[in-house]
């Protein structure tokens, strides 16, 4: 009973995604042990070499693994992960033209502002260099 899915049928996506990005950070992390190990200094032959440098990460590998299934079928991971998208499910998502016209209407702002700005920097830079500290 040690591989059991806990609520097999529910939060599928977001337990998948959790468990392929643990996946790519443990094979990334696996790949630079391997090249780390095998550019260590050791006194073996070669043959020897490659075994460690191959069965260390795969090991890191198998061991990971196994804890990143056993996380994420962790009940109370698991009811987090089955909570967290039914709640996604219900964020009404703004529709493609409602995020053009907001984009649109947060870069004209922040343009005049930017504008208005820099104007304002102007004049008051023109008013003390010329009749504020002017001898």
């Amino acid at each position: 009973m040690a591989f059991h899915i806990y609520k097999g049928n529910q939060g599928k996506n977001t337990r998948l995604t959790t468990a392929t990005g643990l996946s790519v950070i443990v094979c990334v992390g696996c790949y630079k042990l391997y090249g780390w190990i095998s550019d260590m200094p050791m006194n073996v032959s070669n043959q020897t070499r490659i075994l460690i440098a191959t069965l260390v990460p795969a090991a890191v590998l198998l061991t990971l693994s196994g804890l990143a299934f056993w996380l994420v079928n962790k009940p109370t991971v698991a009811d987090f992960m089955i909570s967290a998208e039914g709640e996604l499910k219900k964020v009404n998502w703004s529709s493609k033209r409602e995020l053009f016209v907001s984009t649109v209407v947060v870069l004209a702002v922040v343009a005049l502002m930017a504008c208005l700005l820099g104007f304002s920097d102007l004049f008051l830079g023109w008013i003390f260099q010329n009749h504020i500290f002017k001898t």
